[in-house]
């Protein structure tokens, strides 16, 4: 007689037609994010945006309201039992920049573009929403969808937990999961991982001030731009030996700016930069140690120096039994092919971080690289000619239903 074996899980009946049904919604999915990208708008403050995700929600059970510092939309779905509170989010903005794609509904506004996917994370988001209101019986607690203006580094999200979403079903949410679309993945696979997905973004203005004078004779000057030149490299020695290679920071001086003409000696040089890190440890050393480095350069060379931090999004960071929430329920409804452990973090940034920062939940990507490419050459998110795979949306959507339904389980 054989010892006891360990059985296969049987499927979970809640997701049974999940995805066949966020299928049929396509239509509808795909009119709207068309009807987004059309229409782009920029930052904090877009209207027709807005219009568009309450025509879309209109006619379902939803408790919906509007923000004040921002266009924002949130909506709330009661389940038909008392429970908690899961948040599901989807930034509206688009980016300043042309669209070249050449498509059928490209931008007719002129110098913006949804070239980041935000267009097809509204759309997702809506049509989760439909799924999930005919599913509410299966609810146990309560949904708030999270429509956020302001992630191309306008801090929306941060606009929106100052409002009280995260408090909009009259609880504090408990978990919160989003989507982002990425051109350069398989269409479909869902990409995350446990801990720092998305590194923290801040940038710097180092001004260098030295003496003016005639190029020919820079003894009687001092000259800010050898100052300025030696601050790029040492900066980079900083990190190599300020900062621990296993908690990876990135610092890349990006303009320098001095001079007027070839032959004179500038009183001011500039130099402008970002700071990428996976960790608050890591980020308050690297910018306390730029300001160090830089202002002992400077006073080496006898010039002045200011150092400006601009804040930016703090790294986004997924607590780990969400993480893997994420991939078992893609792996359930999308089928195991489609979930993707990622092993590295990628270094841009998200606003969704200020939401993992109360909120424990997940970040995951969705590879939308259009049929026939290769997702390595394919054109990326931010570019004038990014392209995504619409079939990918019912991915999204299925994703997003299937989340809610497993945090709410009755």
């Amino acid at each position: 007689m054989t010892g006891p074996t360990e059985l296969p899980s049987l499927p979970d009946a809640r997701f049974a037609g999940l995805f066949a049904e966020a299928e049929a919604l396509q239509p509808r999915t795909i009119a709207l994010r068309r009807e987004i990208h059309r229409r782009p708008e920029l930052g904090l403050r877009l209207p027709e945006t807005q219009a568009a995700i309450l025509r879309a929600l209109d006619d379902l059970p939803l408790e919906v309201s509007t923000g004040t510092a921002t266009t924002s939309v949130t909506a709330v779905l009661r389940g038909a039992k008392p429970g908690p509170a899961v948040l599901l989010r989807g930034d509206m903005d688009a980016l300043p920049m042309t669209d070249d794609t050449g498509s059928e509904f490209a931008s007719t506004v002129p110098g913006a573009m949804h070239a980041c996917g935000h267009d097809t994370h509204v759309a997702m988001l809506a049509s989760a929403a439909r799924l999930l209101a005919a599913r509410r019986d299966e609810l146990a607690g309560s949904v708030v969808f999270m429509f956020q203006p302001g992630e191309e580094g306008f801090h929306g999200a941060r606009h929106m937990i100052h409002e009280g979403v995260l408090d909009a079903a009259g609880e504090r949410v408990e978990r919160a999961f989003a989507l982002h679309t990425y051109a350069n993945a398989p269409s479909g696979q869902i990409g995350t991982r446990p801990g720092p997905i998305l590194a923290s973004a801040d940038s710097f203005v180092v001004r260098v001030t030295g003496r003016g004078g005639h190029g020919s004779a820079p003894h009687h000057a001092l000259d800010p731009v050898p100052a300025a030149a030696e601050m790029v490299g040492a900066l980079q020695a900083m990190l190599t030996r300020r900062v621990s290679v296993f908690t990876p920071a990135v610092l890349s001086v990006t303009r320098i700016t001095a001079g007027t003409t070839s032959n004179v000696i500038p009183e001011t040089a500039e130099l402008e930069g970002t700071i990428r890190t996976l960790s608050e440890r890591t980020r308050a050393l690297v910018r306390s140690e730029l300001a160090q480095v830089c202002e002992g350069v400077g006073a080496a060379h006898g010039c002045r120096v200011v150092v400006d931090i601009e804040p930016g999004y703090p790294p986004t960071v997924n607590e780990a039994a969400e993480a893997r929430r994420v991939l078992a329920l893609t792996g359930e409804v999308l089928g195991e092919r489609h979930a993707h452990e990622m092993p590295d973090p990628v270094m841009g940034a998200e606003d969704f971080s200020y939401v993992l920062q109360r909120v424990p939940g997940a970040f995951a990507f969705l590879g939308a690289c259009p049929p026939d490419t290769d997702p390595d050459q394919v054109a990326p998110n931010h570019s004038n000619r990014v392209r995504y795979d619409e079939a990918a949306l019912a991915s999204g959507v299925a994703l997003y239903a299937a989340y809610a339904l497993d945090a709410l389980r009755g």
